[in-house]
């Protein structure tokens, strides 16, 4: 990373300056159809609301119309797994709220899907989701379980009515738009082929062109995944967006240059604290450097940022300070004034925690340098990507 003597920093803040507080202007280069942004609230169940908005999104470009399909019904299937996952590895799983994508198609490949008003998933006194309580109970079940060294007909019935009794009963059958169905019979109805979707990341531990289980504690089901060099993991996230696609992002967004409230995710080139080092962090200290720096993440302006390498990327991930954080969706690309590209992508924190209604905007360094992995349609893919992988 680049290290910034204290006249470097100064000159930065000139350039700021310079620009009179005009803020972020962003046009938009492409901009895929989705479906309304929602709300995980107090839930880890980013990968499901990424994922099934992705999936709501591929509905649409399928010509199925729009649907809002229940989160919650896959969320309490990948409850289950993890629960049975987590015994049979006595006790060491992962029983946390968290996961990936591939959680949610195998949820999907088990027991199918329902529409949102047949299956909400909230069944106590709140109108948002809340499972603080919920995986708490989860997490006692489990470990009497373990300790038991044995799963009771106590123990099924636990389980299940724990699930019946704060998200509600699973339906059998239903009535969608006059027709009935089961929650097979709707997933099929769909069109949707788990088998069509892949995940890309790029990490320089692992040969290129390779399919591999990336090391993140929220993949407990090894799902694999292509990895590829870094310029064209971003090459296929673009030339799916623009030919019709979108993508779904699983990322890092707890650095300070991610700014929900902003609506903009960025990597300045002035990071932290971390970033100086002897006369010159002295001299940074003794000008009270902390408050300085925080003037460059008030977002009035697009900022320098880091020419992201693959070794800037494989560092940040082997340091531990790009971690598997967050999934979202990206529909789109823009552009600000200085002709920096972003991303266009959709969050699940509801339409009023900024004033862009659930968006924000992804810088490319940001994408590159905070990447765990995307998820495409295969169809996305160029045909040398398509060779390169071996698939069909």
């Amino acid at each position: 990373m680049k290290h910034f003597t204290l006249a470097s920093l100064m000159m930065l803040s000139s350039i700021v300056g310079a620009q009179e507080n005009n803020g972020y202007q962003f046009t938009t280069i492409v901009s895929q159809k989705v479906t309304p942004v929602k709300n995980q609230a107090a839930t880890g169940t980013c990968w499901c609301f990424a994922t099934t908005s992705f999936m709501e999104a591929e509905l649409l470009r399928m010509g199925k119309g729009e649907y809002d399909l229940s989160e919650m019904f896959i969320v309490r299937q990948k409850y289950m797994n993890q629960l049975n996952d987590n015994y049979l590895r006595q006790g060491r799983g992962n029983i946390g709220q968290g996961s990936i994508s591939p959680s949610w198609m195998t949820a999907f490949s088990q027991v199918g899907i329902v529409p949102e008003e047949v299956y909400n998933g909230i069944n106590y006194d709140s109108k948002n989701h809340n499972h603080t309580e919920l995986a708490g109970y989860m997490e006692s079940i489990a470990e009497q379980a373990v300790k038991m060294k044995k799963r009771s007909p106590e123990y099924k019935e636990l389980t299940n009515s724990l699930f019946d009794i704060y998200m509600g009963k699973l339906p059998e059958t239903f009535s969608y738009k006059g027709k009935e169905y089961t929650p097979k019979s709707f997933a099929e109805s769909l069109g949707l082929n788990m088998d069509d979707y892949i995940m890309l990341t790029s990490f320089t531990h692992i040969p290129y062109y390779n399919e591999f289980e990336l090391e993140i504690p929220d993949n407990w089901e090894h799902a694999k995944m292509f990895n590829i060099p870094l310029d064209e993991m971003i090459s296929a996230a673009d030339y799916a967006l623009t030919n019709g696609f979108t993508v779904c992002w699983d990322g890092d967004v707890s650095e300070k240059g991610f700014s929900f409230t902003n609506g903009v995710a960025i990597n300045p080139e002035v990071n932290n604290m971390d970033d100086y080092s002897g006369t010159d962090r002295a001299r940074f200290e003794n000008m009270k450097a902390y408050d300085r720096l925080q003037e460059v993440y008030k977002f009035e302006h697009p900022y320098p940022e880091i020419n992201v390498t693959p070794e800037i990327r494989q560092a940040g991930y082997e340091s531990f300070t790009t971690t598997d954080d967050h999934l979202m969706h990206i529909t789109g690309m823009a552009k600000d004034q200085n002709g920096t590209r972003y991303y266009i992508t959709k969050n699940s924190w509801g339409t009023e925690r900024n004033r862009f209604g659930g968006y924000l905007n992804m810088s490319e360094s940001f994408v590159k340098a905070k990447t765990i992995y995307i998820m495409i349609h295969k169809d996305a893919l160029t045909k040398e990507l398509k060779n390169k992988l071996n698939i069909k």
